[in-house]
């Protein structure tokens, strides 16, 4: 039995919530959300190599994978694999990226579902957006 971190009540350390407070893992020092998140020691340009992410903080916000490879619900790095996401190389559900391989997408070039891009686009829906411009523009 351990306190408490929250109210000190007195719980197991196997316990998922506080019967008194209801503070979650009450027997942890520290608890810094729900989920799986990793990180490499390796960095390239202050960022790590690999961030994988998916994880919520204690409020239920989620936390970005940010890396060189950055893999997660959210992401954001060079390479990246995630439901919504923005990077240079994409691929996911919700994609902006320098090439996308993704349901809806926004790209210099794509293979999509649904998408607009610059240079180069392959499938059910995709439009130029250059093309887009000329028309909207009249010319």
């Amino acid at each position: 039995m351990k306190p408490c971190r929250e109210c000190a009540h007195m719980v197991s350390e196997q316990a998922m919530a506080c019967p008194q407070c209801g503070a979650p893992y009450p027997a942890r020092e520290k608890w810094d959300g729900y989920g799986f998140e990793y990180k490499s020691a390796t960095t390239l340009l202050g960022w790590p190599l690999v961030h994988i992410s998916f994880k919520y903080r204690p409020g239920r916000g989620p936390v970005p994978a940010r890396g060189i490879i950055a893999i997660g619900q959210f992401a954001i790095g060079v390479i990246t694999i995630a439901q919504f996401g923005i990077g240079i190389i994409g691929v996911g559900q919700f994609m902006v990226a320098g090439f996308a391989l993704a349901q809806f997408a926004l790209a210099y070039s794509l293979i999509a579902q649904i998408g607009a891009y610059l240079h180069d686009g392959h499938g059910m829906l995709v439009v130029n957006l250059l093309e887009v411009m000329r028309r909207m523009l009249g010319g």
